[in-house]
């Protein structure tokens, strides 16, 4: 059983998916609301490592469910990545610089989702009081240890798809040597 919870909250089923499937694999599990009441009722009921919510919602909005999480001392140490397409749409409520949430802007990419989620790691813990549980940090911890081996691992990749290439193309050169090799001996044998 997952001991890390995230909450992608977005009325796009597209969206979630998207946010499910760019998060790397680990030891956790991805829980999905579609509506503010519904992503309300589960960050009341559910132990969160993290939360993802859009800023515009049926039901209650993304705004709404800020100021609910804002008021209770509990909720706000969760951290908090706000998704919008418009960055207005959430300065016009909070004014900039963000202390307690990090902001993802619509669309994003595999890398923007993990810097935001990092980022909102570490603005959360800048509003952690000492009496926050030891198993909630520890979850917080597994959390970033899972997201920094998804980067280390995603490096990892790209080193190896890389190395691949180098090879390839090592492949290609000898290749063309020899090809040249061939033309060269051919070009001399017609000088004779």
């Amino acid at each position: 059983m997952a001991s890390n919870k995230i909450l992608v909250i977005d009325d796009t089923t597209v969206v979630r998916v998207r946010v499910r499937e760019m998060l790397p694999p680990g030891n956790f599990e991805v829980l999905e609301a579609k509506d503010g009441l519904e992503a309300y009722n589960l960050i009341l009921q559910e132990k969160l490592s993290l939360i993802m919510l859009d800023f515009i919602l049926p039901k209650m909005s993304g705004w709404e469910v800020f100021q609910k999480i804002q008021a209770q001392p509990q909720l706000r140490e969760i951290p908090l990545v706000i998704m919008s397409g418009l960055k207005e749409e959430v300065t016009e409520k909070i004014q900039e610089p963000f202390e307690y949430f990090e902001f993802l802007n619509k669309p994003f990419d595999q890398k923007q989702l993990i810097a935001a989620i990092k980022s909102a790691m570490v603005k959360a813990k800048g509003i952690r009081h000492e009496s926050v549980p030891a198993t909630v940090l520890q979850v917080n911890n597994e959390a970033e240890t899972i997201i920094s081996s998804a980067q280390d691992s995603d490096l990892s990749a790209e080193v190896k798809s890389l190395n691949e290439k180098i090879v390839k193309m090592q492949i290609e050169i000898d290749n063309l040597k020899k090809q040249l090799a061939q033309v060269v001996t051919f070009v001399k044998q017609k000088i004779k």
